[in-house]
């Protein structure tokens, strides 16, 4: 296949549930179509529910803007999802399979749907298709390729739901600061770019931001020095 669309979920005990999709073309990564997903139709840790949201989100988007560009005699090219793949590999097993086939059918989309099979230690064992475990062998390309999409969109997943951690970290230190809303915190985490270099500034660094004054900017250096 030219174009293969890999999927992954991540969250830690149902929080943060994030997905990801990672594109390979002509057996290599093409970063420019990868897209990442927050879960939102539901709470808690749902691998099932999440790949299912995440390969509707991404097909509904991919047919509305089939749709509008064609109205506007335009190359499918230029949307961001209407380009589709000729192969879709969800990470699991039979379950997530099975989860995202009748998603894609009420949609009217037939493209094969595989599974990327792990290990008990974690590591690329093999693929499901049609209900069938279907064995690589390890020393082959196609071993290769499927192991390396499989860590990619892993490794895409686990830095989305890396970096909504840390912001949500820095917005519940600035939360506490009593004359810090919205526009200064955004203001702070702009001009400063970390929650450790707003730490570290002095008051006249902080009364420098827009939207601060000398006496919030001394109740933000005392609230993190104490």
């Amino acid at each position: 296949p030219l174009r293969i669309e890999s999927f992954d979920i991540s969250n830690i005990q149902g929080l943060f549930n994030v997905g990801s999709m990672i594109v390979f073309e002509k057996g290599r990564p093409n970063n420019k179509h990868y897209r990442r997903f927050r879960i939102k139709s539901f709470e808690g840790a749902n691998d099932y529910e999440s790949m299912k949201e995440i390969i509707g989100r991404r097909f509904y988007h991919g047919i509305q803007e089939r749709e509008e560009l064609k109205a506007q005699d335009k190359s499918w090219e230029l949307g961001k999802f209407s380009i589709f793949p000729d192969l879709i590999m969800v990470d699991g097993g039979l379950g997530q399979v099975n989860a995202v086939q009748p998603v894609l059918d009420e949609m009217g989309i037939h493209i094969p749907v595989c599974g990327m099979v792990k290990d008990d230690k974690h590591r690329t064992r093999g693929l499901v298709y049609k209900g069938e475990e279907i064995a690589i062998p390890i020393n082959t390309n196609a071993f290769r390729l499927i192991t390396n999409m499989q860590d990619e969109a892993h490794r895409f997943a686990i830095n989305y739901h890396r970096s909504l951690r840390t912001k949500n970290t820095v917005k519940s230190a600035l939360d506490d600061i009593p004359g810090v809303g919205p526009a200064r915190r955004k203001a702070l985490l702009k001009h400063f770019g970390s929650l450790k270099r707003i730490k570290s500034a002095s008051v006249e660094e902080l009364s420098q931001v827009e939207g601060m004054n000398s006496k919030v900017a001394e109740t933000v250096y005392n609230f993190f020095k104490s």
